[in-house]
């Protein structure tokens, strides 16, 4: 390649210029040729003139009129060829080529001006002033040509989305266990249909979206019909109760044929007692060990106070479970648990402490919890014992209301939904205007639900969180590690990262983030969002780049690796439209495993299934006077145990001992 320096241009300068030289020449001969006659009345002609004039008629240059002006036309085009103008970004061909052709007409139709019947001297003057200006019209549209910059940014494509699309899996891959959602997306600029397939539910579902992207209607949904179509027991955490529960409980009713054994449905809701099951989270045959009832008691605490979960191991965090923990495993010694429901526990720790601690020592194996309470109160160091067990205290006072004390004390159901023999699908509801109070005990029912579902021999089991955060489940990362091999498929709605680490600290939510398998997120901003696009990874994409200087423009263009879906397309995704990524397994390998792609649900079709869906039934008649008489009959069981229990020991020397009675000063 030969190289191009200074003095080349120049030479190539020049011959240009030499070119256009020529045509001009050829043109003003043509001028003197055929209007000789007004040259002649200007005296602008000589014998010598004519001699040349006459030498090159003979060339036959002139033997037709439009032969000279082709002439200088192919000159000044050769001329035009080479012409380096200098470049502008905002120059079009629109505007050079409306030069060339009004030049074009004018060059050519100027001959039209010699017919008109005027002196010769004014017709002169009119042809030569018309051709001159369409050839300075030529050479301009020419000269505009050649100041275009010649590839250009494709404007049609200001926000890069096709350079962001990338291949997607569009095989519908099913098993026994899988979800898949229909989907579409754009590769290039070409729309594609495409699946989304779950096809290993048990490695976690983690749906992400803001309020209104579509969480509930694209996807979780669907993870509750599909999952009831192909045999699962169930549990579905129903944030605004009844949203979810009526999803579950019509496709019940479809399908609960399908199943070998057709399972129980139940419901747990605070708000509407009728439609409620009664379910006993401290039931007595579940919790076979102390630590059962501490990690019952920490569920409910934490529950109660968000903010403890960012301190646990303090000291007065630590305390005030302990304490709740000795209560709930001396009911569950006492009389074979008998009375071992969280409403008796309230209250019972609500009694004095000589009749408390009296009972509390009567039960060896939370001697060790207690001691510290007791020997606090002996020794007078009461500020202390109160920063102990008052928060306990004061947390779960908040919990004596009759309907909650119904709910809780019942025996409808157990929590051992997969349970081969009694195959169950429960919804339980909360209240987004009661979250605290109601999301601390339904954190105790799941906690306590997921001990016993999480277990080998059992059948296959689908859990779903709506909103997940709202509840606190300790341990829940241990879940998902295990879930898998005992065959329990998790599905958290979450509306952000930032919201998972608010109610669970930095910690833990990270490793729930970090050890889900399957992620399906709607629209989210900030971190969220960056953190979702790093997880995706990073594809090829075309890039170009333009240098523009006086004589030429410079296209660089190379592929580099760039962000498959970056953040800023994260945060602006419409409802319906999700990214993700899915797990595979080792019989169902899947290349593509991430996506950008529109979810299709029938909009018609679902609408047209909720218009028939049917409420759910009453389970029982109850009046306000009935669940007002449990309530006082707890608060009476309660008496009862520490007037019997106090007489007992009293009455038998070899325990008077354990009766705790303070010393007055």
């Amino acid at each position: 390649m030969a190289m191009q320096t200074g003095e080349n241009e120049q030479a190539l300068r020049k011959i240009l210029d030499m070119t256009r030289f020529i045509s001009i020449v050829i043109l003003l001969i043509h001028y003197y040729y055929y209007c000789y006659a007004a040259f002649q009345q200007w005296q602008l002609v000589s014998a010598f003139s004519d001699r040349i004039l006459n030498n090159i008629y003979r060339t036959g240059i002139f033997y037709s009129f439009i032969k000279s002006k082709l002439i200088a036309l192919g000159f000044l085009a050769i001329s035009l060829l080479g012409a380096k103008g200098r470049k502008h970004e905002k120059m079009n061909y629109k505007t050079a080529f409306a030069y060339l052709i009004i030049g074009l007409l004018l060059y050519f139709v100027s001959y039209l001006s010699l017919l008109l019947p005027l002196p010769v001297q004014e017709v002169a003057m009119i042809y030569i002033g018309i051709t001159s200006v369409g050839f300075l019209m030529i050479l301009s549209g020419g000269t505009l040509l050649s100041r275009i910059i010649k590839s250009r940014f494709n404007n049609k494509d200001i926000f890069n989305n096709e350079n962001e699309t990338f291949p997607q899996e569009e095989r519908l891959l099913q098993n026994e266990y899988s979800i898949n959602l229909p989907a579409r997306y754009r590769l290039k600029n070409k729309v594609r249909n495409s699946w989304i397939n779950i096809i290993n539910p048990f490695r976690a579902i983690m749906v992400l979206g803001t309020p209104g992207s579509g969480k509930s209607y694209f996807v979780i949904r669907h993870v509750i019909t599909q999952h009831i179509r192909k045999g699962f027991t169930m549990f579905v955490y129903d944030f605004k109760f009844d949203d979810l529960s009526k999803i579950a409980y019509n496709t019940w009713l479809k399908y609960k044929h399908h199943y070998k054994k057709p399972p129980q449905f139940f419901v747990i809701n605070f708000d509407d007692l009728t439609r409620s099951h009664r379910c006993n989270p401290l039931e007595p045959s579940a919790m076979t060990d102390i630590t059962d009832a501490a990690e019952s008691a920490r569920t409910i605490l934490m529950g109660l106070n968000r903010e403890w979960i960012k301190r646990q191991g303090d000291f007065f965090v630590e305390s005030p479970i302990n304490f709740l923990s000795a209560v709930i495993w001396y009911l569950r010694k006492y009389k074979d648990g008998e009375f071992c429901t969280l409403p008796h526990v309230i209250e019972l720790m609500q009694a004095d402490y000589d009749s408390l601690f009296t009972l509390l020592r009567t039960e060896k194996e939370i001697e060790v919890l207690i001691n510290p309470f007791i020997n606090a109160y002996l020794n007078d160091v009461m500020e202390q014992l109160e920063g102990q067990i008052a928060s306990a205290k004061v947390a779960m006072a908040r919990l004596s209301s009759p309907q909650l004390y119904y709910v809780l004390s019942g025996n409808d159901f157990n929590l051992d939904i997969n349970n081969p023999g009694e195959p169950k699908i429960v919804c339980m509801g909360n209240n987004p205007q009661k979250i605290q109070i109601y999301g601390a005990v339904l954190s105790l029912y799941v906690t306590r639900l997921i001990k016993q579902v999480n277990k080998k021999g059992k059948l296959k089991s689908s859990l779903v969180f709506d909103e997940f955060p709202t509840i606190y489940l300790n341990n829940m990362d241990s879940l998902i590690a295990t879930a898998r091999s005992n065959k329990v498929a998790a599905c958290l709605g979450v509306q952000d990262f930032s919201q998972l680490r608010k109610d669970y600290g930095r910690e833990q939510a990270d490793v729930i983030m970090n050890i889900t398998g399957n992620i399906i997120a709607g629209q989210v901003t900030g971190d969220t969002a960056k953190q979702l696009s790093e997880r995706f990874g990073k594809i090829m994409q075309d890039r170009e780049s333009y240098s523009i200087n006086s004589g030429d423009t410079s296209v660089s263009r190379s592929k580099q690796l760039e962000a498959a879906i970056p953040p800023s397309k994260i945060s602006g995704l419409s409802s319906g439209e999700f990214v993700g990524m899915v797990a595979d397994d080792p019989d169902n390998k899947i290349e593509l495993k991430t996506f950008h792609s529109e979810i299709i649900n029938d909009h018609e079709a679902l609408k047209r299934e909720q218009e028939d869906y049917r409420d759910i039934e009453v389970i029982r008649k109850l009046d306000n006077s009935m669940v007002q008489r449990n309530y006082l009959q707890i608060k009476q069981d309660i008496q009862d145990i520490i007037q019997s229990e106090m007489e007992r020991l009293l009455n038998d020397p070899a325990q008077k001992h354990l009766v705790v009675q303070k010393k007055m000063s």
